[in-house]
């Protein structure tokens, strides 16, 4: 058995599918088959059902599952830590979306080493997808995403809402335009856009995150939807205004993490992280560097409630 066995076993139950874990670990669907094939010899089980909806996990399979989250993470851990200067005691890997970098995650970062200088932080970037394969693999301690799927073992936490405006250079900007460019914010954004825009046909532009929306407004004029609390370093300096009568969509903000993990490091970055956002403001983004006129960053601008839980 090697560990690439176990990471391709993994993207299988993820995604329920042995051309998509071929997808995600780019191989081969006959190389995902022969590392699966070695792997149910060497535990003496077979571990897949496939048909033809995908691939579900057998008795023996949901059984070795958990075994190998741990094998990965413990893998992982060990390649970080081995390699850690002396000052440091662990590490703790998060990811998340770019929005929520934008301001949020890095005041927490400044806290989280304020409080356990010890601790080694590995911040990344990411989409839903990959970061919830990281999470199931054990390669993420702790993701932050908008549309996290439901999995056996994890932690699905609510975090806040957040509420997406239309944003605009022109202050009398009236209706959706060539201009516009369409945010993939995810299925949630999807349905309430389609409730207020029922005819609207593709826009001429599409982005996948809201930072390129917001570029590509700020070069070219026209309008797209973007976090309040990312907007407001915009709006304050004047170089963007919100669209008149423009509505509001509510976008919730989740964390993920392992149900089994018993990290104290863990712990404590939640810890942080909610009483962050238990304050009235979590912060904004320094993005006045983007605008003409410089910007306040005050943060005092934006509030989110508090945290709730939910475990799926």
């Amino acid at each position: 058995m090697d560990i690439e066995q176990v990471k391709t076993f993994l993207a299988i139950a993820a995604h329920g599918s042995f051309q998509e874990a071929a997808n995600r670990v780019h191989v081969t669907q006959s190389t995902v088959s022969a590392r699966i094939q070695g792997l149910e010899q060497y535990l003496n089980a077979r571990l897949f059902v496939r048909n033809r909806s995908g691939a579900t996990l057998t008795a023996a399979g949901r059984r070795f599952l958990r075994h190998a989250k741990t094998l990965v993470l413990t893998l992982e851990q060990a390649r970080h830590e081995v390699g850690l200067p002396s000052r440091f005691r662990t590490s703790l890997t998060i990811g998340a979306r770019i929005a929520l970098w934008d301001g949020l995650l890095p005041v927490w970062a400044g806290r989280m080493r304020a409080q356990s200088p010890e601790v080694s932080l590995i911040c990344e970037i990411g989409f839903e997808e990959d970061l919830m394969r990281r999470v199931i693999e054990g390669t993420l301690d702790l993701a932050l995403m908008y549309t996290p799927q439901q999995g056996a073992g994890l932690v699905v936490e609510h975090l806040f809402d957040e509420t997406l405006i239309l944003v605009t250079r022109d202050p009398h900007y009236a209706e959706l335009d060539d201009g516009y460019v369409y945010v993939s914010w995810g299925p949630t954004f999807y349905a309430q856009h389609s409730r207020v825009y029922p005819a609207l046909e593709r826009p001429a532009q599409i982005a996948n995150i809201g930072w390129l929306g917001l570029q590509l407004i700020l070069a070219n004029g026209g309008a797209c939807f973007v976090p309040e609390r990312v907007a407001a370093p915009y709006l304050r300096s004047g170089c963007l205004h919100p669209a008149p009568n423009g509505p509001r969509f509510t976008l919730p903000a989740y964390a993920v993490y392992s149900l089994e993990s018993e990290s104290q490091v863990l712990e404590t970055a939640l810890v942080i992280l909610r009483a962050l956002l238990q304050e009235s403001s979590p912060g904004t983004a320094a993005l006045a560097a983007a605008c003409p006129a410089g910007g306040s960053t005050d943060p005092d601008d934006s509030t989110e409630p508090d945290a709730v839980v939910s475990r799926a």
